[in-house]
């Protein structure tokens, strides 16, 4: 039996179209599988093969010289073109991980294996051994010292260029051939888009850095269940969540969360966008008419599994009428109409947004809730914050507990000097119009001229639609020393936590100094969003805000090395956790004019917590140290029956499992 890490690397399940080529790169024949299973292995000669098989009869493509085009692999696409065979494989909806993982085991076993005599027909003549398939060993580090080597050596030659073959990429027949340039050398690499004169030095494909708590979350998902998983901030949601769209296939996934910042965190879009029935206010027969317009049934229609991120800004009333709608477009009466759930969310974070007029209502206690979700799972392990003191301080405020000794320690934190590198410490603002003036106010304090950046959108007429979903703005404004952050969206060289910086030269590109060390010019990226009706709009502006302030609701999913938090405006529960919980340390934190009445939890969120523990104990006692904990549909409606006692559940979820 073949090992998980084995698997990943040899096989993926997709969508694969073999094309024959003539000698001008012409389909002449075309064969299109729908659900292939494509492996990759040895044959009798130890030569590398791919076989692709369609469930009946499996077909061997020898792989000599091959050409890899991999630009849209993190949608799940790529194509391989097979020489001389003149053979191209398109490669569809296959999870985005899994490709990656098979494109990179290739590309290393496929160049380590150039360093070997080839077999000419005279040696299979004379061999006569019967066909055989055996699949890839895993990768070793001495195939990637291998790949590198016969890398570099090709690296000192000059590659010969020819005439590019005619290509319609992974995209097959949704788009019309495109000529492409290509040379003699082989795959480009995972940055094809880049076409390097010298091809990089390969390194050992990633594997996921899963904790096992993470691990049975996948897994569960993988499985086909309905899951919610919940957890503390810091504790790797965001980080699964990603983990687990790249694990699935993507025509049939759609990522979704409640706010366009946290939607461009994952690269999805709005559950508004998604559903396409507005606020979701009018009536249901009215909700069910614009959710079968063209574009939006598309949407209901093909997807099999809805991810939804930070669930708890997710009005209960929206999720029923969302469950309503997904069964009557879809024509299933099963829960969400057949659709496969994937919730992901704090709770005791921030709640939906209402009317002050109206009362809070969370999804846990909409009427569908307990219909839709399977298994309710909890991560426990904080990764953000490594100070155990600083973790308990932060799970206490979580639940709205602001003892003495807590309140001491938040307001020694104003003297804490937490500048360096010349860069300020971020501050967490309440509201957004505290954010817009200090950043102004500090723009306009720094000597210098102004250098004005216009985004360029795709429809202007739809500017507001894009701010709202877009992490960059339509204008952007800096000087010399302005204080930025690299947009959330793109991780291009800089891991999330070292993103933040200064500006050193604001002229047609601003060159940027990162606290990290780096210091780079920054080009213009490419946002793409779903907006309602299944449109598509894109905008290209420089990925930078600027960031001597942030919002709270702007600022979840963030790490930040030095915050300063203003609480004296708190309107909601769960606004302080949120706001102190980005610290990556009590030492970068400093809290301005601290009140202990700003922290607050939601009674009701605490009972539903409170039960989740009590199943947990439970479990606990009947298998030994599972630190996830899955809750019965059961105990997770009744959070919504009777009025809860917050101090008793908060002392509750306080007290140690034993």
């Amino acid at each position: 039996m073949m090992n998980p890490a084995n698997h990943l690397s040899a096989e993926i399940q997709s969508s694969v179209t073999i094309e024959y080529l003539n000698g001008s790169g012409q389909a002449l024949k075309r064969k299109v599988i729908r659900n292939a299973l494509t492996s990759l292995g040895r044959n009798e000669y130890r030569e590398l093969v791919l076989k692709v098989s369609d469930g009946k009869l499996p077909q061997n493509f020898t792989l000599k010289q091959i050409q890899l085009f991999t630009r849209f692999v993190q949608d799940g696409k790529s194509s391989i073109v097979l020489q001389p065979d003149n053979v191209q494989l398109l490669i569809s909806n296959c999870p985005s991980d899994t490709l990656k993982h098979f494109i990179k085991t290739l590309m290393i076993k496929h160049e380590a294996g150039k360093s070997e005599k080839p077999v000419n027909e005279r040696m299979r003549l004379l061999a006569g051994r019967p066909r055989t398939f055996e699949t890839i060993s895993p990768v070793q580090r001495k195939d990637v010292q291998q790949a590198n080597e016969m890398r570099a050596k090709a690296n000192t030659e000059t590659p010969v260029k020819r005439k590019g073959l005619s290509n319609r990429g992974p995209n097959g027949a949704n788009g019309g051939p495109q000529k492409r340039a290509r040379t003699e050398s082989s795959e480009n690499g995972l940055i094809s888009e880049l076409r390097p004169s010298k091809k990089p030095a390969l390194s050992m494909p990633r594997q996921m850095n899963l904790s096992t708590e993470q691990s049975l979350v996948l897994s569960t998902v993988l499985g086909g269940k309905n899951v919610f998983f919940t957890g503390s901030a810091g504790t790797g949601k965001s980080y699964l969540l990603k983990r687990i769209i790249g694990a699935l296939p993507p025509k049939s996934t759609y990522a979704t969360a409640s706010t366009g910042v946290a939607a461009c965190h994952i690269g999805g879009t709005t559950l508004h966008a998604f559903a396409g029935i507005g606020s979701g206010k009018a009536p249901l027969e009215q909700c069910i008419e614009l959710a079968n317009r063209p574009g939006v049934r598309q949407h209901w229609t093909s997807c099999r599994h809805l991810i939804i991120d930070e669930i708890s800004m997710v009005e209960g009333e929206f999720f029923d009428k969302l469950e309503a709608v997904a069964r009557a477009v879809r024509g299933r009466d099963e829960p969400f109409g057949g659709i496969q759930l994937i919730v992901c969310g704090d709770f005791l974070q921030l709640p939906p947004v209402t009317q002050a007029s109206s009362q809070t209502k969370f999804c846990f206690q909409a009427k569908s809730w307990r219909r839709c979700i399977h298994l309710t799972m909890e991560l426990t392990a904080v990764r953000r914050q490594t100070d155990k003191t600083f973790i308990n301080l932060l799970q206490a405020i979580r639940l709205g507990r602001c003892t003495e000794e807590v309140t001491r320690q938040l307001v020694l934190t104003a003297n804490h000097k937490i500048e360096r590198d010349g860069i300020l410490a971020t501050r967490l603002c309440t509201h957004k119009d505290d954010v817009d003036l200090t950043n102004e106010r500090r723009l306009q304090q720094l000597p210098g001229e102004i250098h004005t950046y216009e985004a360029l959108d795709s429809d202007p007429m739809l500017v507001k639609t894009m701010d709202t979903q877009c992490p960059v703005g339509q204008r952007l404004q800096l000087k010399k020393g302005a204080q930025i952050r690299q947009s959330s969206a793109l991780f291009k060289f800089l891991p999330a936590k070292e993103r933040g910086g200064r500006v050193c030269a604001a002229e047609t590109l601003p060159k940027v100094h990162f606290l990290c060390g780096v210091t780079e010019v920054m080009k213009m990226e490419r946002w793409v969003i779903k907006a309602h009706g299944g449109v598509y709009l894109s905008r290209q502006q420089l990925p930078l805000k600027l960031a001597w302030a942030i919002s709270i609701h702007k600022s979840q999913g963030m790490t930040l090395d030095c915050v300063e938090i203003s609480l004296s405006r708190v309107f909601e529960s769960g606004q302080a956790y949120v706001a102190l919980s980005r610290a990556r340390s009590f030492e970068g934190l400093r809290v301005m004019d601290f009140d202990p009445k700003a922290v607050s939890a939601n009674p009701y969120v605490l009972h539903f917590y409170a039960r989740m523990k009590k199943e947990r104990a439970l479990q606990q006692n009947g298998s030994e140290g599972s630190a996830l904990f899955l809750v019965s549909e059961e105990v997770l409606n009744s959070a919504a029956v009777g009025i809860p006692d917050p101090e008793r559940a908060a002392q509750w979820l306080l007290a140690p499992v034993v």
